[in-house]
């Protein structure tokens, strides 16, 4: 069994009270027997956690006082961190990146026994990877810094810290989104991270063994990073009404994400918000059909319990045929399993009065189940009572009557794919179902399917929804340089785009380094160029000021 403390600015602090982690395949096995553990141990009832096989680690429960210190440790290194070289904090997610990827499978074996089945385990792991790539940390570099020499100045676009920036994850991806808060230490801020008592262990496990010591190993100084763990309620409350926080980063809901933006706002301070999604993905005509219909099986991932996977298709309606025959042959293949198990792809579904709710609003109003629609057990057999449900699929005939469900409209976080499928192909079908997308009040992600040029430059140029836009590409793969996460509309706020920590929790210093400037001619200068030569100026010498 792993033990942690929280950890206050470069101490681990003790409290009396824990949060435990049970194996995940030891609660599918006897959920009651795991249960009264975990009761018995937080309870005080027993002391044997460290004796039983299936009691994965502990989390210690943050104390007012201790909580209190991580923000007051935070303030007062934030000077300090925020004029280390920027080269040296680089260094951080350099060795991040490099550390993970020496523990890449014991980072795998933390996120399963939490319970994520082994394949999203690997591409949770695969996404840090690819977002500490050597080509993201380069972005990184040149969107917090550029400079350029006109004339007798030096001049400088420079991003500054915000401060103390406190995180809260979410409970169904904790670790794995936490990694967010690794751009916001490369931004020169001071971080504040809160466990979520359900998924301790894994938050945990980045921050206190892979991120802490390499501050340490920097020389960062020790408020620079605090972990916490506690009542999410009181935390974000005492967060909010601390002058020592600047900016808040929220992972949650859109109705309580909107509200902490706007009670965040009111106190003057920044909110970064990640909240719900509703990706839609489109397969026009002249698609690959086999890579698209194996793209919607990622839908399933994690039973649809993700923000980023594909939540409802459009699919023009002369292939829609094929390629739902194509799909639902894929989707057979998908079952449940313990979390270790390399071919199991699903997890047990939390929200089952929800979805069946959704279920029968859809078929009530006109969708056909073409797959799934029940609940079943671990070895896949239907049942009233099975922790898991089986992939779903619906059919819907009409771009109208789609956007009026549910099913298609909020976000659902179950197994259900909607297809929609336009009545007829015309003229204006490509701009209807661009104007479908756009009217998404969510906007995390979506994605495209098409071998046209044509239609791949309108879709460019037209979709405006989303922090994402993928083409013919896998929808919820990662790649180097894009971000991960952001959005519009409900997924993000007012504020809302395609989300680089760095960038959100900075601000854009210009600074201009004069030589030899007469400033009583300097006040009356109207260009730094001759009108030949600022004709010739590429707008490409421009490109990367953020």
């Amino acid at each position: 069994m792993r033990s942690y403390n929280s950890y206050i600015a470069g101490t681990d602090q003790q409290s009396e009270s824990w949060v435990y982690s049970i194996r995940a395949s030891a609660v599918l096995n006897d959920f009651v027997a795991s249960v009264k553990l975990k009761r018995g141990l937080e309870k005080g009832l027993r002391d044997d956690g460290a004796q039983q096989p299936d009691v994965v680690a502990r989390c210690s429960i943050s104390t007012q006082e201790q909580l209190d210190a991580a923000l007051v440790q935070a303030k007062a290194a934030t000077a300090q961190w925020a004029a280390f070289p920027l080269a040296k904090r680089l260094e951080l997610a350099r060795r991040f990146h490099l550390e993970v990827k020496k523990r890449q499978q014991e980072f795998i074996d933390v996120l399963i026994a939490e319970g994520h089945p082994r394949k999203l385990a690997e591409w949770e792991v695969a996404g840090i990877l690819q977002c500490s790539s050597y080509e993201s940390l380069e972005l990184w570099e040149r969107q917090l810094h550029e400079e350029r020499k006109i004339g007798p100045r030096r001049l400088l676009l420079v991003r500054k810290p915000d401060g103390v920036v406190v995180l809260s994850p979410p409970q169904n991806a904790a670790a794995s989104n936490s990694v967010g808060g690794l751009a916001v230490l490369v931004a020169g801020n001071c971080l504040v991270v809160k466990a979520p008592r359900s998924c301790a262990y894994g938050v945990m496990y980045v921050w206190r063994d892979i991120v802490a010591p390499i501050l340490e190993e920097l020389g960062a100084p020790p408020g620079v990073l605090s972990i916490v763990c506690g009542n999410s309620g009181n935390i974000l409350q005492q967060w909010l009404d601390s002058p020592l926080v600047n900016d808040i980063f929220y992972f949650g809901s859109s109705e309580r994400g909107i509200q902490l933006g706007i009670d965040a706002v009111s106190r003057g301070k920044k909110p970064i918000l990640e909240l719900a999604g509703k990706d839609g993905c489109v397969v026009w005509k002249d698609a690959d059909l086999g890579k698209a219909a194996e793209m919607l099986t990622e839908c399933f991932f994690g039973s649809g319990q993700i923000c980023m996977v594909p939540k409802y298709a459009i699919l023009h309606p002369d292939i829609a045929e094929p390629l739902i025959a194509l799909l639902l042959q894929k989707v057979a293949g998908i079952r449940p399993g313990y979390p270790e198990d390399s071919n199991a792809l699903l997890s047990p579904v939390l929200r089952t009065d929800e979805y069946f709710r959704y279920l029968q609003e859809a078929t009530e109003a006109g969708a056909r189940l073409l797959a799934g629609g029940h609940r079943v057990e671990l070895d896949g057999q239907p049942s009233e009572t099975g922790p898991f449900i089986a992939p779903t699929i619906l059919r819907i005939d009409s771009l109208t009557k789609a956007r009026s469900m549910a099913s298609v409209s909020e976000e659902t976080f179950f197994p259900l794919l909607p297809l929609v499928i336009p009545e007829v192909d015309h003229a204006d079908l490509l701009d209807e179902v661009i104007q479908f997308i756009n009217d998404n009040q969510y906007g995390l992600r979506n994605s495209f399917w098409t071998s046209s040029e044509s239609v791949i430059s309108q879709v460019v140029s037209k979709v405006s929804n989303g922090g994402l836009l993928k083409i013919n590409d896998s929808h919820i793969g990662f790649t180097p340089w894009l971000a991960t996460h952001g959005g519009t509309g409900l997924t993000g706020g007012p504020f809302g785009e395609l989300n680089y920590p760095l960038l959100r929790s900075s601000h854009l210093q210009g600074i201009s380094i004069a030589e030899n400037v007469q400033p009583s001619q300097a006040v009356f200068e109207s260009t730094s160029f001759s009108e030949e030569k600022h004709s010739k100026v590429a707008l490409d010498d421009f490109a990367g000021v953020i």
